[in-house]
């Protein structure tokens, strides 16, 4: 087990990586103050882990709310079941919420626990790679409104994390592709080494080695709390985990939540700010190639949606929480390692890329 440390004073806390942790009563235990749990899962996990985790809380007032899967559910009315579970089981101020899933259940949990009586703590068990590199870490919360997603929410940090790599094993392909997105983020944001790394292990994660995937978690999660120590809310470093985000938000918000994967619309998204990126002269083609193949190497999509034309990707890339003063601020960038925020571009090369991604 790898035990890595988000430093937020007096919010700090651990990152556990490692096979079989959810066979360790203890390791769970420990961070849980009193003896209330309420368990948030999903259709597609409690089957497979709900009770493993119930198990590890022998002797515990301990419940589940069992949500249904997927990133259309991720919304305003579903949150509310939880809510309606920690209140007609009268669960107080003291319970600890275990988020146990991927992205959207580790959101809407800790939405949930950052709202219930004001905050209450909880506990990040991400079952994708997705959130294991990304989501579960650096206290971001939220849900999707129709207009855009992630629009509701707060900052809201995990008493730790405990991420077991053995769920991994019941993750599809595509979910897998998925995850691989987030991980090749971190190489081309600061971890040009780690870049290189990946262009020669890509083949290692899509076929699930131990030790490839293993590395790739703890390189990424290290990364990424670098970052949040710096930047916990946001305003400013921080907001270079957001590379693809603008354009993969938009994606995501155009083609209906669910109908293409996080992942897959922020690793198109990449692309884009790669492809504005080379068109501003900032990124020479032979990065831009790279970092292509990558993304086509790892089975995921670098091509626009054809349903969605440049305008509306405009129109949605509007409704974006880094838009400044009716500006839409981009990750960008400057070579492979090397993102950059920026609103000093020329607009005529961003409708460029978006007339060359619309279908």
């Amino acid at each position: 087990m790898k035990t890595l440390n988000v430093a937020l004073a007096d919010r700090s806390y651990p990152i556990y990586i490692g096979e079989d942790l959810l066979s360790q009563p203890a390791l769970l235990q420990k961070h849980i103050k009193r003896k209330e749990v309420l368990i948030v899962t999903n259709d597609t996990i409690a089957p497979l882990y709900l009770d493993k985790v119930r198990s590890l809380l022998a002797g515990y007032h301990c419940d589940a709310v069992v949500l249904p899967d997927g990133e259309e559910f991720k919304t305003l009315e579903v949150l509310n079941r939880i809510y309606d579970k920690l209140l007609s089981e009268r669960f107080s101020r003291r319970v600890t919420i275990i988020a146990l899933g991927g992205g959207v259940i580790g959101d809407m949990a800790g939405f949930a626990a950052a709202c219930y009586q004001r905050g209450v703590p909880f506990i990040q068990v991400p079952t994708t790679l997705l959130s294991q590199v990304d989501s579960s870490v650096g206290g971001k919360t939220a849900v999707n409104h129709p207009l855009g997603k992630n629009m509701i929410g707060a900052f809201y940090q995990p008493q730790c994390v405990i991420a077991d790599t053995s769920t991994l094993n019941t993750l599809d392909d595509r979910q897998l592709a998925s995850g691989i997105s987030e991980v090749i983020k971190y190489g081309l944001i600061n971890d040009s080494e780690f870049f290189d790394w990946l262009e020669a292990n890509i083949d290692a994660l899509k076929m699930r080695k131990p030790e490839a995937l293993a590395y790739a978690i703890e390189r990424s999660c290290q990364d990424k709390a670098d970052v949040v120590a710096k930047d916990e809310t946001e305003q400013g470093v921080r907001a270079l985990l957001n590379l693809g985000h603008t354009f993969g938000h938009a994606i995501e918000t155009g083609m209906g939540y669910g109908n293409w994967l996080h992942g897959e619309a922020i690793a198109t998204g990449m692309v884009m700010a790669a492809d504005l990126s080379a068109r501003l002269g900032w990124l020479e083609q032979a990065a831009l190639s790279r970092i292509q193949a990558i993304f086509k190497r790892a089975g995921l999509p670098i091509t626009g949606p054809e349903a969605m034309s440049a305008q509306q990707f405009m129109d949605l890339m509007a409704v974006d929480k880094k838009v400044q003063d009716g500006v839409i601020r981009l990750i960008l960038l400057k070579g492979i390692g090397q993102a950059v925020i920026s609103d000093d571009y020329d607009p005529a090369k961003l409708q460029q890329t978006l007339q060359y991604f619309q279908g």
